[in-house]
């Protein structure tokens, strides 16, 4: 991207913008970081990826601020950084997404339940059970594969009957353990990462777990055909001068001289760039056209008849 330092544009990473840069904007550019308005023409941001309102918002002195990650929809200007990265209203609204707050999914919520629910039922059969099965033992109705008794009052030793109960309280603890699901979230887990990978499969990066479980619930997708990938590039696909078509569109040798001369007077006079001799490091001038550097160097010989030998800057 392009910021202006010292009076100059320099091409610098996004992740090297500081506060206090001036950033050229134009038509498809997205704002790099929040700031303010210092000189415009026509100015209309789009933000509808921080407000989702699709109104095209009118940016001057009067409204000049601006916020990282919205659309230039129309006109030009600059801005004066006053926010980068995670201080910007775009990367407070990231954090406050990404962060972890604790709660529980739709999903997790339904399995407590469950599992609750579960746990109350097999807690009250196993009461039921022990009392069934300590009744029948204390009044003489449980026996042994033999067909004797296994306790009978005023004969039965207390050992004896102590480990009796042993056993049949042992059986309600069993029924406890048994019917709490334990293996259940981890079953659920497991299915939702067998999910993801499916996901991954067709090329949809899934981050969190809860996310395939979210699609998974749900019912009705609705979509709109806005967010359409563009390469942000305009091409040239057709091209005529003087009434005739010139094809291809960069064979310069159909157009005239005093056409081929005016149409780089009329780009030098309607463009956005700024022309300035570089400080060290180069032999010729660069013209910044549009946000794009082009040497002088490659115009001279796309042009030939034109001679900027004795000057020092281009014109």
């Amino acid at each position: 991207m392009e910021v202006i330092r010292g009076g100059r544009r320099v091409n610098i990473s996004i992740f090297d913008i500081a506060i206090g840069d001036v950033v050229p904007l134009k038509i498809g550019d997205q704002v790099p970081a929040d700031g303010i308005v210092v000189s415009s023409h026509s100015l209309s941001i789009d933000e509808s990826r921080m407000t989702g309102e699709s109104k095209i918002v009118h940016k001057d002195s009067k409204a000049p601020f601006l916020m990282s990650g919205c659309k230039v929809a129309d006109g030009y200007g600059t801005m004066l950084v006053t926010g980068v990265g995670i201080n910007t209203e775009w990367g407070l609204l990231m954090s406050s997404i990404s962060e972890d707050n604790g709660e529980e999914t739709p999903l997790q919520v339904r399995l407590n339940g469950v599992t609750t629910l579960i746990g109350i039922v097999g807690l009250a059969v196993a009461i039921a059970v022990l009392i069934v099965l300590v009744a029948r033992f204390f009044t003489g109705h449980t026996k042994n594969p033999d067909g004797t008794v296994q306790f009978k009052a005023c004969q039965t030793k207390v050992g004896e009957a102590i480990d009796g109960f042993i056993k049949i309280f042992t059986i309600a603890v069993t029924i406890v353990v048994v019917a709490v699901p334990e293996g259940l979230p981890l079953a659920v887990t497991l299915t939702l990462a067998y999910s993801m990978r499916k996901m991954m499969a067709d090329k949809a990066l899934v981050r969190r777990l809860s996310a395939c479980e979210t699609m998974g619930s749900a019912t009705t997708i609705c979509s709109d055909k806005t967010g359409t990938l563009t390469m942000n590039q305009m091409t040239v696909v057709k091209a005529y001068s003087c009434g005739n078509k010139i094809d291809p569109p960069d064979n310069k040798s159909l157009l005239p001289p005093n056409i081929i001369s005016l149409l780089i007077e009329s780009i030098a006079q309607n463009t956005t760039g700024s022309v300035f001799v570089p400080k060290v490091g180069l032999n010729y001038d660069l013209l910044y056209l549009n946000g794009y550097c082009y040497a002088i160097e490659k115009i001279l010989k796309a042009f030939p008849e034109l001679n900027l030998s004795n000057q020092s800057t281009p014109q």
